[in-house]
């Protein structure tokens, strides 16, 4: 049996102005190539399908093109919900959809969703488990000590009755940390993830029993643990800090019962991604220019400010994203105790300089109040400042 694993498909993304729905419809449109070629079976999709909680219109076609294409390929197609998804929008329609081979589990109702399909070697049970926290875990286990989220998914393992003599495979969106190290973050998972701490880790431990465990989470492809305890990662590069990740999918052939074969499978995307970085006059030389069309970062390295250097830029590469500078004064910058300056300057003093320094006047008594109420709102200062 032939599995490809997808995760973090994040439909409807944007990169700051750029829609990258084109690009996502490619990428997919090459993911089918492949279940073509390879004659997969199903195709694993480990959460965050959307972008956002309430998708656009685009991209909840872009979905529909996607499982219908798989639908009329006989493909099956295993979906679960991640922390980006709307649990009741991605589950929508899921019982209309298993009667075309789409299993879809986007809520946990306090039972391990389960599917089991048969190939020459016998069952092969596939399980769902939606993304899932602590908190939802204990409603319907309140017997357990549920403290956090690898406490609640080693329960709801524990209350599966897994068979763990057949072949068994599990999808799941969580935060899996190997023993004593995390994984790589990709960089545009979001600031929960970035921020993750200890209640949110799930030992990959708790996959033992399983002969894959197709996970979701983390942009950045990659094992954890062991070879069969893997993240997917993002089919696209969805942040700077991604550009020399070389994207796949996992496609698993399952053997026998103890028999995983595991192949990644390159992705090659519509428009790349790609930091460039130099004097301005260099990264527009005619000898230096390729690849027009990708998404560019752009490093300046001159000593003065550019003017318009984003309208320069984006005459010679149009998909240009952001553009910062590394010079001496950045530099200079970077080496300030900001710690220090802001211990010796009150709120007041400190809104004053930057509003000085970045529009050349002083800051109004009005102006200056709206900083305060929005700083009190951050939790900057205090409600008695």
């Amino acid at each position: 049996m032939r599995l490809i694993h997808l995760g973090d498909l994040h439909l409807g993304k944007s990169l700051v102005d750029f829609d990258l729905i084109e690009d996502q419809k490619y990428i997919l449109d090459r993911i089918l190539e492949a279940a073509d070629q390879y004659k997969v079976d199903g195709v694993l999709i480990a959460g965050d399908v959307y972008d956002r909680a309430i998708p656009s219109e685009a991209a909840t076609n872009l979905l529909d093109y996607f499982l219908r294409n798989l639908a009329e390929r006989r493909v099956k197609t295993f979906m679960i919900s991640g922390n980006h998804d709307s649990d009741d929008r991605l589950g929508y329609g899921s019982s209309l959809f298993a009667s075309n081979q789409i299993y879809i589990a986007a809520q946990f109702d306090g039972q391990l969703y389960k599917k089991t399909i048969i190939d020459e070697y016998g069952e092969v049970n596939i399980y769902l488990l939606p993304f899932v926290k602590a908190s939802q875990v204990r409603h319907f286990f309140p017997e357990e000590k549920i403290e956090n989220y690898d406490a609640a998914v080693r329960t709801i393992l524990q209350h599966a009755d897994i068979d763990f003599e057949k072949r068994n495979v599990i999808v799941a969106h969580q935060f899996v940390a190997g023993s004593g190290s995390d994984p790589e973050l990709g960089g545009s998972e979001g600031a929960g993830t970035q921020s993750v701490g200890l209640v949110e880790k799930i030992g990959y431990d708790c996959f033992d029993g399983f002969d894959y465990a197709a996970l979701g989470h983390i942009h950045s492809p990659q094992s954890v643990g062991r070879d069969e305890v893997r993240y997917s990662g993002s089919p696209l590069k969805y942040s700077l800090s991604e550009v020399n990740n070389d994207k796949s999918v996992p496609m698993i052939t399952l053997g026998e019962k103890g028999k995983v074969k595991i192949e990644l499978l390159k992705l090659r995307p519509l428009r790349d991604m790609r930091h460039l970085k130099g004097p301005i006059e260099k990264l527009l030389d005619p000898a230096n220019i390729s690849g027009q069309e990708d998404f560019i970062y752009a490093t300046l390295t001159n000593e003065e400010i550019i003017n318009d250097a984003m309208g320069i830029m984006q005459q010679v590469y149009p998909n240009t994203v952001r553009i910062d500078y590394d010079n001496s004064h950045t530099r200079e910058l970077d080496r300030i105790d900001i710690t220090a300056v802001t211990t010796q300057k009150s709120f007041d003093e400190l809104i004053g300089d930057f509003y000085g320094k970045m529009y050349g006047y002083e800051i109004s008594e009005e102006e200056l109040q709206v900083m305060k109420e929005i700083a009190k709102e951050a939790g900057v200062i205090d409600e008695t400042d």
